[in-house]
């Protein structure tokens, strides 16, 4: 348990370093570059020690390798980042964690399995809870561009989940992670070449938010993000998986939203009022309903899967990125 609480709070504390980064000179296009980069470099070495054949890829294999780690890596960070940019780190999280939501009609209505009806009542508290963290009765009181890259980060997370089902059937989790930021990191250095990254701005030095005292330099709180913020919890939630299960790992990475929002209170002056804080039990609520929804025969290789997110702690009964 200690695990994956471990976890759950390095995801939540990522995602406000991640915000301040954004707001002292980081684009999200280059944080998200830096973040593939380092963290690929990392995996890559781990999976060389520890598994040197799983650095082979055969041909056929390498094809579903690109386009997992271009949508379930890359456009989940990277919309992540421009949500964070725009609205509070809590309510943006609220509306990427709507993924196993989609997950859970996808295998619904698409993959024809059975759920329990414990689905219904997820979805309807998770839309109503939404709904009220967005006071839409208010005209759009959040940010749209904010609003509309923290729900299609959901959709790239759900097709992360969904395609991680796949992709842990041919390979350890570790290299698969390793190779599928390796082509996240490819195609935004392809976005924008590295010999044009502004490596002198990482020296630049920026004050702290909130209750912490003094300052630090850009590229450590780059490096905090890419350690501290990806590649630790990731591991952690792996030792968590393997000491309770993905249920019960899921459920605790649950910690992460409700950790990021009371940690931008603190640091960030992000403050919710009182209906938006109903609102986040009231998601909370359901996608914990909609984690439970699945059949257990179905339920373990995604829950496995989810142990991947690229955002985060495990929304899945997932972390990982999130």
């Amino acid at each position: 348990m200690l695990l994956a609480i471990g976890a759950a709070l390095l995801f939540a504390v990522n995602g406000n370093v991640s915000k301040v980064a954004l707001q002292n000179g980081v684009s999200s296009l280059e944080l998200v570059s830096m973040r593939s980069a380092g963290t690929a470099l990392i995996l890559m070495a781990i999976t060389a020690v520890r598994s040197p054949a799983s650095l082979r890829v055969s041909r056929r294999e390498l094809g579903f390798l690109a386009l997992y780690g271009v949508t379930g890596i890359a456009m989940v960070q990277w919309l992540y980042f421009v949500a964070i940019q725009r609205m509070p780190v809590g309510i943006a999280l609220l509306f990427e964690y709507t993924a196993p939501l989609m997950v859970a009609l996808w295998v619904r209505f698409v993959q024809k399995e059975q759920v329990k009806s414990r689905l219904w009542l997820g979805l309807a508290c998770a839309l109503g809870g939404l709904a009220l963290v967005a006071q839409f009765w208010k005209g759009i009181t959040l940010d749209p561009v904010g609003l509309i890259s923290a729900v299609g980060a959901g959709a790239a997370l759900a097709c992360y989940y969904l395609m991680g089902e796949h992709g842990q059937r041919e390979r350890d989790p570790i290299s698969l992670m390793g190779f599928s930021f390796g082509f996240s990191a490819i195609l935004w250095a392809i976005v924008s070449p590295w010999q044009e990254f502004p490596f002198a701005r990482l020296t630049h030095t920026l004050d702290l938010p909130g209750a912490l005292p003094g300052s630090a330099p850009l590229w450590l709180m780059v490096l905090w993000i890419i350690v501290l913020g990806t590649v630790a919890p990731f591991l952690l939630v792996l030792l968590a998986v393997a000491r309770l299960g993905p249920a019960r790992v899921g459920l605790i990475g649950m910690l992460e939203p409700v950790g990021a929002g009371m940690i931008a209170w603190v640091l960030l002056g992000e403050s919710l009022n009182t209906l938006q804080i109903v609102g986040t039990v009231v998601v909370l609520v359901g996608i914990v309903l909609a984690e439970t929804a699945r059949q257990p025969a179905t339920s373990v290789p995604e829950q496995e899967a989810g142990a991947l997110h690229p955002e985060g702690a495990s929304p899945l009964p997932e972390g990982m990125a999130p």
